[in-house]
């Protein structure tokens, strides 16, 4: 009747966890990118890129079109291409040609920046408000001393309004994906101007990928020394017209998705009131403006700001914080654990250059991560072959003194002392590969250089789920399951190799705690079906190393693989 009753109480326990995962996953642990391929008639092909509705307000005007309203500026570089709108002096236009849309052969590189107007508007603008002399706007067309902006080949934008005030706009670009903006007043009216610069990124609509606690998208800056990530976008609507504000020494402000961020980088010295507002239509604008100076007659003065607008690798930003930026590699929210993430992607990162293939790599990322943690799982061993041994004596204490608590644990106490146990010592390797996890989660989920890579066989798009399933005959029943259920076959193995790891275990005393681990390999694979194949199959590798490695010291630790009596 008791196992019975444990039995029934584990499945409720299981299926709570399980109804409530899906609500959980979604805050704590995002799923994968959307799936890179599909099963057509029987046979694996990319997915192709979806295309706005015709009657949604994000696809108002043909890009193409719009682009060819008025005179541009086109910019090349190895990583960038598009064009800045002289009409208002925008960079508006942009495309990171080295990331593709989809793992589709003619796939478009991913687009970044569109014009006000078009689907997905997201642009950059930068110019002066100011007092006593006419200033330009969105509606002032610029001229240009040439006609494209590339790596050590800078572009001069420039308007007289008329009054003595020539304002002047340097673009310059280098060979990854930031922009310097030198602008500059000079004034040859006959009383002085006051002006005050300004940069801002308008975008329209939130984040494709939602934000999660494991994951910030959005609004994100760099604040008096700290990157913050508190703000969202529902924090920006509920702000009303004056927004979030900061009020900071150089930093930098912008919006950042999963894989894709641009900021406006003002002088790392200069105070700047900074942050983000919200407009109808789903309008959202990151600014940042410096202090309002003034220009007398014959004077000029310049002020020179940065933006990027690219992916989100790794080395890129580390090159710009080591230029000085203060906190941009912090623009991927690593988290806690980021002191011991970054190794851990440096690791897989040297593996994958010197080894060509991002699976092969976590396959050696995952043996090295064993091999340093064979010495605890040691320990781990032989802390529960002693803890085995005085079972017995354990068990006639607990009969002894059942009536007396405060004398049991002493008594208990002094056996571990005794025998020189520690009953929390079996507990040490999951303290410590609770960061582990943390961390290659965050790799394996956030990091770009996974994006697109293939490993073997039908795995094409290591960032996305294992579209490979059972469930739907492997592609031959014309439906695609949904979430959890889209049981890839890395899931399957990552439960069946748990499962059997789990059957190496020593038998629990408690038979309650012995029938959850049998249900437990069956929910980790649910758990893990929507998740990253990549994560997968480091999870997989995991376990049969693991297998291994019990097999090997069962065999070293006499007493470990005895069958335990279950507790009455």
């Amino acid at each position: 009747m008791e196992n019975q009753r444990n039995l029934i109480l584990a499945v409720v326990l299981s299926a709570l966890v399980f109804l409530g995962w899906s609500f959980l996953s979604e805050r704590f642990f995002p799923v994968a990118a959307p799936p890179s391929t599909e099963i057509v008639d029987g046979k694996q092909v990319p997915v192709a890129k979806p295309e706005a509705l015709p009657d949604s307000p994000a696809a108002i005007r043909d890009r193409q079109a719009v682009l060819s309203e008025n005179a541009r500026v086109a910019i090349r570089t190895p990583r960038l291409a598009g064009s800045i709108n002289l009409k208002g002096a925008r960079l508006d236009d942009l495309v990171l040609v080295t990331h593709r849309e989809t793992i589709a052969k003619g796939s478009p590189p991913v687009r970044l920046l569109s014009p006000s107007g078009t689907q997905d508007a997201y642009f950059a603008q930068f110019g002066w408000a100011g007092e006593g002399a006419p200033v330009p706007g969105p509606d002032t067309v610029w001229t240009a001393d040439g006609a494209e902006l590339a790596p050590g080949r800078p572009v001069t934008l420039s308007w007289n309004n008329g009054r003595g005030q020539v304002f002047r706009m340097q673009f310059a670009v280098d060979d990854q994906y930031m922009f310097t903006v030198r602008q500059s007043v000079a004034n040859a009216g006959p009383g002085a101007v006051l002006v005050k610069p300004y940069g801002l990124v308008s975008r329209v609509g939130v984040s494709k990928d939602p934000s999660s606690w494991t994951m910030h998208t959005g609004p994100i800056g760099q604040v008096d020394g700290a990157t913050d990530y508190s703000v969202d976008f529902d924090d920006v609507d509920k702000a009303g017209a004056q927004g979030v504000r900061f009020q900071t020494k150089g930093g930098w402000f912008g919006f950042g998705d999963k894989y894709w961020q641009t900021a406006l980088v003002p002088a790392q010295d200069a105070s700047v009131d900074a942050g983000f507002r919200a407009g109808a239509g789903g309008l959202y604008q990151a600014d940042v403006s410096g202090r309002q100076v003034g220009v007398a007659p014959g004077k000029a003065v310049t002020v020179e700001q940065r933006f990027f607008a690219g992916a989100k690798e790794v080395s890129v930003l580390d090159s710009y914080e080591k230029q000085g930026i203060a906190g941009f590699d912090r623009a991927i929210d690593w988290g806690w654990f980021v002191w011991f993430e970054k190794p851990i992607f440096y690791l897989l990162d040297w593996l994958f250059r010197h080894i060509g293939n991002f699976g092969v790599a976590i396959i050696g990322l995952t043996v090295i991560v064993r091999a340093l943690l064979f010495p605890i799982a040691q320990k781990q061993f032989a802390s529960m072959a002693a803890m085995r041994k005085v079972q017995p004596k354990m068990k006639a204490l607990q009969e002894r003194y059942k009536d007396d608590k405060p004398r049991l644990q002493q008594e208990m106490m002094q056996l571990y002392k005794t025998e020189k146990v520690n009953p929390l010592a079996g507990c040490l390797p999951i303290l410590i590969q609770l960061p582990i996890f943390i961390a290659l989660y965050k790799v394996l989920m956030l990091s770009i250089e996974m994006r697109h890579q293939p490993f073997a066989l039908w795995i094409r798009d290591l960032s996305a789920p294992d579209p490979l399933t059972p469930v739907n005959l492997f592609g031959l029943l014309p439906f695609t399951p949904p979430g959890f259920l889209h049981l890839g076959v890395l899931a399957i193995l990552l439960g069946v190799t748990m499962w059997l790891q789990f059957k190496l275990n020593p038998t629990q005393m408690d038979p309650m705690q012995q029938q959850i681990m049998g249900f437990m390999p069956w929910m980790m694979m649910l758990f893990f079906a929507p998740l990253a194949a990549g994560l997968q199959l480091y999870y997989v590798v995991n376990n049969c190393l693991s297998i291994g490695q019990q097999w090997y010291l069962y065999r070293k630790t006499p007493g470990l693989d005895d069958a335990a009596v279950p507790a009455k």
